[in-house]
């Protein structure tokens, strides 16, 4: 474990933590490290455990280098304050099978962590048979989404590459905000005023958007009923394609990058047949509210639309592509937003176990779709190193089947490219619909070559 000096204050302001930090830190107490994020690369060439251990200590006093700090002020928020530990990088002299980088992937997701002591994220390398490195980065969804990584990642790069010291101050990890000091009740109680007039504001808001509401999702279907172990996997697959002929196979078809990629997940859903011909598909789009020099953890919302599926026919993108864009103006009005967004510091006034009560009924998406972006060419380079590979994906943790069953997980698609590839990192989390990797495989091909593209699986 690596033990750091306390970062003094930048700025006297604390950093209070968001509505979604709130909720992913209270659900981490429920379900202890379910919600993660990674990224994993591949590189041909061989990395030294000391580049890694550089990369490491620029992490460390990074973005993500943070923990909570809780109040029992009431009503007051906790926030956010520079980490003083990390989890160790986590090294193998041993190399891994070529065969085996994907369940390696996955093994790397599975830790411990404490956000409380600032114990979110870990950093892990090893060799591969056959020649190069494979690098993990994973961390906890309590400090970070998606944008909030890759803000830290291209720092941490940035500062590593460029041969810089770690420095808290210097770098993007300023932006976590300062130790509470001895002012620290008046900050409280300032700050539960606030929440107090938040939280008027948004029962009025969520009172003059009452009639608003949202597409519904897709019961899940009882049967069949699969056997499985107790503790279940989700089906993970790894597929790449070219970034010119995604372009246009989606431009032939009158849709976008990010409608194609939601067409395949409805198909996908489909084939599988967790829901039914005609059905109306709730699909979620993960949306950034990210600005600059943003000291959120988590700065996304979701932008929920209604896909049609047809059964034997492609999805109709250019009907998808005027959903997104009714979705992206109605977010914009609040009149226009559905009410439980309004509600939100309603939500930070629940207490853990009646939160906990709902979170055991709570529903997951049925259809998650996540476009990063062309994120990967600025993140592809380590030290004098170029990755072969880049992967960023939110992590589904395993668990009991029958919890996959309850919440009704259904299928995540997590999209991102640089100039050239595309890469879909797919996970099938409906234990009787998906139940293994090679039958998860089977439905993408399927799906891929009805609508003329050409996957490279891992």
């Amino acid at each position: 474990m690596t033990v750091l000096s306390p970062a003094a204050a930048v700025s006297t302001e604390l950093n209070r933590i968001t509505a979604d930090d709130d909720l992913f830190f209270k659900l981490h107490s429920l379900y202890p490290n379910a919600l993660v994020n990674q990224l994993a690369y591949r590189f041909d060439t061989v990395l030294s455990r000391d580049l890694l251990a550089d990369w490491h200590a620029h992490l460390a006093t990074g973005f993500i280098a943070r923990r909570v700090r809780t109040t029992r002020f009431p009503i007051a928020r906790a926030h956010w304050e520079p980490a003083t530990e990390s989890l160790p990088l986590r090294w193998s002299d041993t190399p891994i099978p070529d065969d085996e980088i994907l369940d390696w992937f996955l093994e790397q997701a599975a830790v411990e962590f404490d956000p409380e002591r600032g114990l979110v994220w870990q950093l892990a390398g090893t060799p591969v048979e056959s020649g190069g490195t494979v690098v993990t980065l994973v961390a906890s969804h309590v400090v970070c989404d998606g944008g909030a990584m890759m803000h830290a990642i291209v720092d941490s790069l940035d500062r590593l590459n460029r041969g810089a010291a770690p420095d808290r101050f210097a770098s993007a990890g300023r932006l976590v905000g300062p130790v509470a000091g001895h002012g620290r009740f008046a900050a409280d109680l300032a700050d539960a005023r606030r929440q107090l007039g938040a939280v008027v504001g948004g029962v009025r808001a969520a009172r003059r958007s009452r009639g608003v509401s949202e597409p519904v999702r897709n019961p899940r279907p009882a049967v069949p009923r699969l056997p499985h172990e107790d503790t279940w996997q989700a089906a993970e697959s790894i597929v790449q394609l070219d970034l010119a002929e995604w372009d246009a196979v989606a431009a032939a078809h009158g849709g976008t990058t990010n409608g194609l990629l939601i067409g395949v997940a409805v198909g996908l859903l489909g084939r599988s047949g967790r829901i039914t011909d005609g059905a109306e598909v709730r699909v979620d789009i993960p949306h950034s509210m990210r600005e600059a020099d943003d000291p959120r953890a988590n700065a996304t919302t979701g932008l929920p639309i209604s896909v049609a599926y047809r059964a034997g026919e492609r999805t109709d993108l250019p009907r998808v592509r005027a959903a997104l864009k009714a979705a992206g103006l109605a977010y914009r009005n609040p009149e226009t937003i559905p009410p439980i967004q309004h509600l939100q510091p309603v939500q930070m006034l629940l207490p853990k176990v009646v939160l906990h009560k709902f979170a055991r009924t709570a529903k997951a998406p049925e259809c998650l779709c996540t476009n990063m972006g062309r994120t990967a060419q600025n993140i592809a380079v380590l030290g004098a190193h170029r990755a072969r590979d880049v992967i960023m994906r939110p992590v589904v943790n395993p668990g009991p089947v029958e919890l996959f069953r309850q919440v009704e997980v259904g299928v995540n698609l997590a999209f991102s490219c640089d100039d050239d590839t595309v890469t879909l990192v797919v996970t099938g989390g409906d234990p009787d619909r998906f139940p293994t990797r090679a039958a998860l495989r089977e439905l993408l091909a399927a799906e891929f070559t009805d609508w003329g593209l050409t996957p490279r699986f891992w």
